[in-house]
């Protein structure tokens, strides 16, 4: 919430509850002169509650001897009721009774007065309970515009990442090359992005990248990233080279131009012909390359990435590594999310854990995917369903 939020204007409002009309006219006076005081009197006790409701004290003032209903049990009623039920109550009375005082404080009472005070000793109370009610007041406000404020940010974060949902690309059902893919978006909007698409006839891109931080911000970087892949809007690449690609992103997203956002990548060529991979990586997780001459007869291996984070200074460079993909080669690109996952122990689940869990087959059981799998296994591990970082994880199977 802003510093400049707008508080109501709560005026020190007095109900005086007396059916003495002497009293109530002595009380008038000596609130008299006080701008800042606004005075009520109530002479009907049964009327109490319904003109505390109507003109909203900040201080009750309420005789304890009065016809009709007995002057304790009203505190309790007006305790009872939600409109009044933090209101300061002071409690007058003729003499001084510890045995009675006790009661009142113990039904809900803030002060006992002896009727009538000093007029500047009942100022004084009078104001010092109607400041810390109002006090409390506008605490409430507060409470409740931080309140909308969370939860308009909240519907904002929510659209935003639907409109990133709404650029990750369709799932291929047909043909040489099959995909798939998880997106478990955190709490906080994070910066996990990913895509793939034939460059030419015969050559397939695959990424996967990860904005730092989270928020509005990094999901917009991600957004403009990913955008620059999919059109193969960076000049002067080939973006069958993946050292290239990653040089070009490099210099276009500096980070002293994106408000101090980095990220990583994770991207990748498939050459149809030569069934040859072609990849390169900056400050990314390694893919995972499932690969073997059968189903049965597989392997796990890294396709490691070494290259530094997007985005920290110019004109790096970017090494390829590259591998030719057997007859069952399934390949999963992943965000850090799917691994940094804190225990219900309070420590880190292993890299390593991670890798064997996803060496584990099957890897074709359509009744149990991998992805859901990983899924499933991280919320057990953390003890509950929500990620503190996007999870994000691509399946790509290559057939022959």
């Amino acid at each position: 919430m802003s510093n400049d939020a707008h508080f109501t204007e709560h005026k020190i409002t007095v109900l005086l509850i007396d059916d003495q009309a002497m009293i109530g006219e002595a009380v008038r006076r000596m609130l008299a002169g006080e701008a800042d005081i606004e005075f009520h009197s109530c002479r009907d006790a049964t009327r109490a509650l319904d003109e505390a409701a109507r003109i909203k004290p900040t201080v009750i003032l309420q005789d304890l001897v009065m016809p009709d209903i007995d002057g304790l049990t009203l505190v309790k009623n007006f305790r009872a009721q939600e409109q009044t039920r933090d209101v300061p109550m002071i409690v007058l009375s003729t003499k001084e009774e510890p045995a009675v005082k006790a009661e009142a404080f113990a039904l809900g009472a803030n002060d006992y007065v002896v009727k009538l005070p000093d007029r500047l000793e009942l100022i004084a109370r009078i104001r010092y309970h109607s400041r810390g009610y109002i006090a409390l007041l506008q605490r409430n406000e507060a409470y409740t515009a931080l309140q909308e404020s969370q939860k308009r940010l909240s519907d904002e974060v929510r659209q935003a990442e639907r409109y990133v949902e709404s650029l990750l690309p369709e799932k291929l059902k047909k043909g040489k090359i099959l995909t798939d893919w998880r997106f478990v978006p955190s709490a906080e909007l994070g910066g996990d992005s990913f895509g793939y698409h034939w460059l030419d006839d015969d050559h397939f891109a695959f990424y996967l990248l990860d904005v730092s931080g989270h928020g509005v911000g990094a999901a917009l970087l991600s957004v403009s990233a990913m955008n620059a892949l999919r059109s193969q809007a960076l000049p002067n690449t080939d973006f069958r080279n993946p050292s290239q690609v990653l040089y070009a992103l490099n210099n276009a997203f500096q980070m002293d131009q994106q408000n101090g956002l980095y990220f990583t990548i994770w991207y990748g060529v498939f050459h149809k012909s030569t069934r040859r991979v072609v990849y390169s990586g900056g400050g990314h997780p390694p893919a995972v390359l499932i690969d073997g001459p059968s189903r049965d007869a597989v392997k796990l291996e890294m396709l490691e990435s070494r290259g530094p984070m997007i985005g920290a200074m110019t004109d790096m460079e970017y090494a390829s590594g590259e591998t030719t993909l057997s007859d069952f080669a399934r390949v999963y690109l992943f965000s850090d999310g799917a691994y940094e996952i804190e225990r219900a122990d309070g420590t880190l689940w292993p890299f390593g854990e991670f890798m064997a869990f996803m060496g584990q087959g099957p890897f074709d059981d359509p009744a149990a995917p991998k992805m859901d799998a990983l899924v499933a296994h991280g919320r057990a591990l953390m003890g509950h369903d929500d990620f503190a970082d996007d999870l994000s994880m691509v399946e790509l199977t290559f057939l022959p």
